[in-house]
This record gives C-alpha cells, structure tokens and sequence, in this order.
C-alpha cells in the first residue's frame, strides 16, 4: 500500500553491491616504444586504441582462466558474463565446456528466434551462465533471478558497463549482488577513468533522488519539460559555395527571398518516430501524425515561395509500421507517410511528378521491428506484409507561362555529354543477356558473399525474372549454411528506372562522424540519392536548399557537384560538425588534381 504522501522508498530499496576488482599480471616485455622510439618500461593500455586492443588480447587467456576460477568456485547459481570481443566469447564457451557448465552464448550471428530460445533456457535455469556482450544485452532486459556477474575485462564505455551491471543490481532483486572484474596491469588507468566516472554517476543519482523525494514525480517531470527549449539564437556560416544556418527552419524559410531557389531537396522528418533536438520547434516534436502535418503548414508555403518557377522539390519519406498495442488491432500495420505527404504539397500549390522507390533491405529491417520474420509467418501467414521502400516524392512548382509548361529557367542538359543512348539507358534501365545460360542453384556455394551479391544483381538484370528458379538458388545457399540472416544477399533487382535498388545504404556523412567519435544522425539521407537528384533537377551554379540538412548531406553533395548549397538544421552539434564537411568538400572541389595539372601543361 502506498504511503500518504507518495513519496517514500518502501519496497524500492536497491540490494547491496559488493564490487570486486582482479587485477592480472601484463608481459611489460612487450610494452612496445614511444613515437620518438624511447622503449618503455610498463605496458599502458590507456596511451590509445591500438593499445588497448593489443592487451586484451594479449591478455585473453589469463582473464579467461580467471573467470573459469571464479565459477567453478561459486555456489552453483546462475552467472551473467560479459566480455566485448567474439574471441572472448570463444574462449569462454571453451573454458565452461571444459568445466561442465551449461551456458546460453547469445552473439549477433544468430537469428533473433535462436537468441529468444538460448535466453529463455537460461530464465528456465536449464543453464548457469548467460554470455553476451554489453552492446547487445546490456540494457533492457531483467535479469535479476541472477546475483553474480562477471565482466572479463574493462573499457571506456561507463553508460555500457552501468547499464550491463543494472540487469541484475535492480528493483526485485532478493540477493546482494556481487560484480567481478578482471583487468589487468597495464589497464590501471582504464580502472581508474571508469571508477571516476562511476563515482559522477552516483553523485548525480544521489541529486536527483533528493530532488524527486522533496518535490515527487511529477515535479521532476516537469522540470525535464522545462529543459526543453523554445525559439533558436541563430547562427550562420559560409564559404563561396554554400552557406549553413542555426535556426528554425520556418523563420529561416521566411527570411529567404522570393524565387531564389533552385532545387529543393530534403528528407522530413517522419511524422512524430523521432526528435532529433530538445526543442518545441523540432518538427519531430509532435503528438501525432495530423499534428506533424499541421506543424509542416508553417513550412511548405514558404517552400513554395523560395522556389523558382517550374522548379522541383524532392522529398525524402518512408511509410512507418504502427505497432499492433498503438492501432487497437493487435498486429501491425502501415502508415503511410508518403500518401499524406503527396496530399499536403498538393494542398499548398505543388503538383506531383512523380514517386521514386528506394528499394531496402527486407531482413535488415526485420531485425530493427521483427514484423516480418519467418518463425512469425509460419506461425500465421496471414500476418505478413512486406519489406517498406523508401520513396522520393517529387513536386513541381508551376512555372509563370503554363501554355508549354517549361520552367521559368529550364534545367537545360548539353547534348554532347547527354547523349541519345545515356538517355535510352537511363530512361529504360534494361540489359539485355549477354547469351550465358541462366544461373542455376548450386552455381554459387563457396563464394565470397560480396562476390555472390554482385553475380546475383547482374542474374538479375540480365534476364527474364524467374521466381521459382531464384528461390531455390537461395534454397541452394541456405542448404550450405551460406545465407546471412542479418541481411538479404540475394536482393531482386529493378529495371524501372524510376526504382532504386543500387543505393548503397552505408554511404552517408555518418561513417565520418563514427570515424571521429561524434554523434551519428538518426536517419542520415544517402550520397546516391542526393548525388541523382541534383544532378537531373538542377544546373552548376544553381542554389540548392534544405531545410531539415541534419548534417549537411545536401549542401555537401551540391558543392561537391558544381552548385551553391543552403541547409537550415535547429541542432547546433549538428550544425556545427556540418561545418567542416562543407568547408572541406569546397577545398576538395577548388584542389586540382593530377590530370587537371596535366592537361593545363
């Protein structure tokens, strides 16, 4: 029963925490030399990446026989065991083998259904140890009918660590819990960094308990309302081919002339699946699908306006799956984003062109909403719906002279680069077949997977599609053990040119924000897809516009590709990484190269 005041901690006590650190002797005969080639005495793994890495593996064994003594020494209850490389989890599926433990190994190579089965034997208790890597299921499951866990080795990742450490130390825990953790000499002031940080986690936790035990929930509720911010302090920055803003895309849009635009190219945001800031002018911040449109009215007007006459803006969109526990009928289904979006531009004075498809991934993005998988339609077929493309909604601005339907200031393309058969090609997108005889099942077993893929996509295009007889190629795959089941190998091909499917997923601005530690946008828009449309929708030296740049694909491929580029992004981080991608695809753009230096002799 709840107490009067409802703001005391009974029965929400967490259980005591016994922490016990195992530091293991390093070869300091290896400790490798300085820059300058002075040697050094001790090993240290903090001094950057590649040490770090070197000793854990270096290390691997030692530690492993560390964790082999702690469990055959324990009591016989269950284990959680955390470990951060695949040669870990090796070493350590061997080490328990050779003890007689029954484990539950879950690792990203298995199929959801087999890692649902392994983690259900171990809430069974039909095994001891569960072991995984903190990545994966370090954060929301429970897993408190455990009280002892062990992580084999240590890193930098603290909101990692805590979060795998609060699977079992939680709300329901009957036990005092005990951590172990192996490290090892050379890894002392890894130790310590993540002792540090720990220390300003339970510091910050110990604030926010005073603060909700003496004004309650819902007051701390309202206090993280209060963080979010309204309005944005704008900000610009430029170079002589682009030019980027801090702001709210709407004010930004108001302020931009009449007419001076031409291309727009962008990728909304979908409806109310994402924020991308902490800000009330975030069009993610909306309630539903209806109020994301209200909120797009402020917008599209303005769009229209900005862009010249006869011009397109091309709209980036995707249909989004509504759970089953949201729509009321207990299966999912499909909202669809890009319908409602086709009917707002024609709303406000847009007239539609066209709808081009993006073809995804069916298997990546049953992994990311498990709608579509095979244990599922065998269960119930009647259930199944399809893989979700991407679409590229393209809208016209109607040009002032509507007798011909040319643009103000036509998109014009010389002929001799242009010629009559890219034309032929591009506009009808078929190969015919070189006269081989048609891939058979079987032709494929003991390739490379990067080799089957690109000898599946020119099967694909060079004949006559054959349903049956591509099935059981796959069939074939499967049969060997060859068919991946993080992603489709075998993907059909398309010879609409108005149909995507050779857009290559991974080339967006986010591998150069991984490369430098930074944050990665959520929905980042592809190179190829920018890179096409600028191309066929607008001419070198013209301005092209995004209000929603994230961060800056669009102004980046345009400068890239001879235009002026203009992005409006509300997050500053985003904002500010942005800068430097523009600022070196200009100077790439204004470096010559070796042939242009050749020829100029």
């Amino acid at each position: 029963m709840a107490c009067e005041n409802c703001r005391c901690d009974e029965g929400y006590t967490l259980p005591k925490l016994e922490v016990i650190w195992h530091e293991l002797r390093s070869d300091h005969r290896e400790a490798g030399a300085e820059k300058d080639g002075q040697g050094r005495m001790f090993k240290d793994a903090s001094t950057g990446v590649t040490e770090a890495s070197r000793e854990k593996r270096a290390s691997l064994s030692v530690r492993v026989d560390k964790l082999a003594e702690l469990v055959s020494g324990g009591d016989g209850s269950q284990w959680v065991i955390w470990c951060d490389l695949n040669d870990e989890q090796q070493a350590i599926e061997v080490s328990l083998d050779a003890l007689g433990v029954s484990y539950s190994s879950l690792t990203g190579s298995q199929d959801i259904d087999e890692r649902e089965a392994l983690l259900e034997k171990w809430r069974a208790r039909e095994t001891i140890a569960f072991i995984s890597k903190p990545m994966m299921y370090g954060a929301g499951i429970n897993m408190q009918q455990a009280h002892q866990m062990v992580f084999v080795g240590v890193g930098y990742k603290f909101q990692d660590f805590i979060q795998a450490l609060h699977r079992t130390h939680r709300f329901g825990q009957t036990h005092p819990c005990i951590v172990h953790i192996i490290y090892t000499e050379a890894e002392r002031e890894i130790r310590r960094g993540l002792e540090r940080k720990w220390a300003q986690h339970v510091e910050q936790v110990g604030i926010m308990t005073a603060l909700i035990r003496e004004f309650g929930l819902s007051a701390a509720a309202m206090a993280g309302a209060l963080r979010r911010s309204i309005g944005c302090e704008r900000a610009e920055a430029s170079g002589q081919s682009w030019t980027l803003v801090n702001n709210d895309c709407v004010e930004e849009a108001q302020r931009m002339p009449e007419n001076s635009v031409g291309l727009i190219v962008t990728s909304i945001p979908f409806s109310h699946q994402y924020e991308y800031s902490p800000s009330y002018n975030d069009f993610g911040h909306t309630d539903d699908n209806a109020h994301f449109w209200r909120q797009m009215d402020f917008l599209t007007p303005h769009l229209l306006r900005v862009l010249q006459p006869g011009r397109v803006c091309a709209v980036h969109v995707k249909d989004r799956v509504t759970p089953g526990g949201i729509n009321g009928l207990g299966f999912q289904t499909v909202t669809r984003i890009s319908d409602a979006c086709a009917d707002h531009f024609e709303r406000h004075g847009f007239a539609f062109l066209a709808r081009k498809t993006i073809v995804t991934d069916v298997v990546r993005e049953n992994n990311q909403t498990y709608r579509l998988g095979w244990s599922e339609q065998c269960k119930d077929g009647s259930r199944m719906g399809a893989g979700l493309p991407e679409y590229v909604m393209l809208f016209r601005k109607p040009p002032t002279d509507r007798s011909n339907g040319y643009a103000d200031l036509p998109v014009v393309k010389d002929k001799g680069k242009f010629t009559r058969p890219r034309w032929q090609f591009d506009a009808h997108g078929f190969t015919r077949s070189s006269g081989n005889r048609f891939l058979q099942p079987g032709d494929l077993n003991g390739l490379d997977q990067d080799v089957v893929f690109k000898l599946f996509r020119d099967h694909s295009h060079g004949n006559v599609y054959d349903f049956k007889r591509d099935v059981a190629i796959a069939e074939a795959l499967d049969t060997t053990g060859w068919l991946p089941k993080t992603f489709m190998l075998l993907q059909p091909q398309s010879w609409h040119p108005d149909v995507w499917t050779d857009v290559a997923r991974m080339r967006t601005l986010n591998a150069d924000q991984v490369s430098k530690g930074k944050e990665m946008h959520l929905c980042p828009l592809q190179f190829d897809i920018v890179d096409r449309l600028v191309e066929q929708f607008s001419m070198p030296g013209e301005e092209v516009f995004d209000p929603f740049a994230g961060l800056a694909t669009v102004p980046y491929c345009a400068v890239k590709m001879g235009r002026r580029g203009r992005g409006c992004e509300l997050n500053s981080t985003y904002w500010k990484d942005s800068i430097w991608y523009l600022q070196r695809a200009e100077a790439e753009r204004a470096t010559p190269s070796l042939f242009d230096v050749l020829e100029a002799a």
